[in-house]
């Protein structure tokens, strides 16, 4: 699901189709929107511009939230990226709002919790994940069945999980040079929270050849899981395995 023209699929794509997933996307306002996930074994809903309330300039946003509400209570394997997370953690309970310290930009590095060393998806990952943040909303309240599996000092609700196989992702770690150059044109206010250098090229190289070492192998992972190749996450709550 791809809910804005300028934020493609990018790398993330080819990883998913790298592990053996055959990709249907989907452009908000353009393609019908699913009412469901039945004919699918697993769904992305990727980043975008917009807000995740912002139903009367983008319409179709309540129909992937609605969308990303059934996946979740359905069990099929889902993943949010940066509006996609905002979209999944609003279609389940959590609260999305303006960052009250302003937005987030630039190359960062965001921390493990203690859970994500006993998910599917994220016990692998190093401690520090590299990751792109671009972003002016964030998560201010994680729904009340989310697992937190991730955080920064400036915002905590950088990547959690909820229920069997649903997980959002505050950040971004499908980009290319070419999106990023096209985003920091477009939105000079969320890129100037980036420290100083941040966006030059070289910079940008960097963090994209980081962020496929640490990224790639998890989007395998998610592939394995919405095959039913790799066994979903505990539940917390009943101390059972999901299957």
């Amino acid at each position: 699901m791809q809910p804005d023209g300028s934020v493609p699929v990018g790398a993330l794509g080819d990883w998913l189709t790298e592990a053996g997933a055959t990709l249907d996307v989907k452009l908000a306002g353009v393609d019908d929107i699913p009412a469901d996930a039945d004919e699918y074994d697993g769904v992305v809903c990727l980043g975008g511009g917009m807000g995740a309330f912002d139903d009367e300039a983008h319409p179709y946003l309540a129909d992937i939230r609605m969308l990303l509400s059934r996946t979740t209570a359905a069990g099929v394997a889902t993943l949010g990226v940066c509006l996609g997370g905002q979209l999944l953690a609003a279609a389940t309970g959590g609260v999305v709002r303006p960052g009250p310290q302003g937005p987030e930009a630039g190359p960062q590095l965001v921390s493990k919790k203690d859970a994500a060393w006993k998910d599917p998806l994220f016990a692998e990952l190093p401690l520090m994940q590299d990751v792109l943040e671009f972003h002016r909303d964030v998560i201010d309240t994680l729904p009340t069945a989310a697992t937190l599996l991730a955080s920064t000092p400036l915002y905590p609700h950088q990547a959690f999980r909820i229920g069997r196989r649903a997980y959002g992702l505050q950040f971004h770690i499908e980009t290319t040079r070419d999106i990023v150059d096209a985003w920091v044109a477009r939105s000079p206010d969320v890129a100037a929270a980036a420290k100083p250098g941040a966006f030059d090229a070289d910079t940008v190289d960097r963090m994209h050849a980081d962020i496929d070492e640490t990224w790639r192998p998890f989007a395998r992972r998610f592939v394995d899981l919405a095959a039913g190749r790799l066994r979903a996450a505990e539940d917390p709550r009943r101390g059972l395995p999901l299957a």
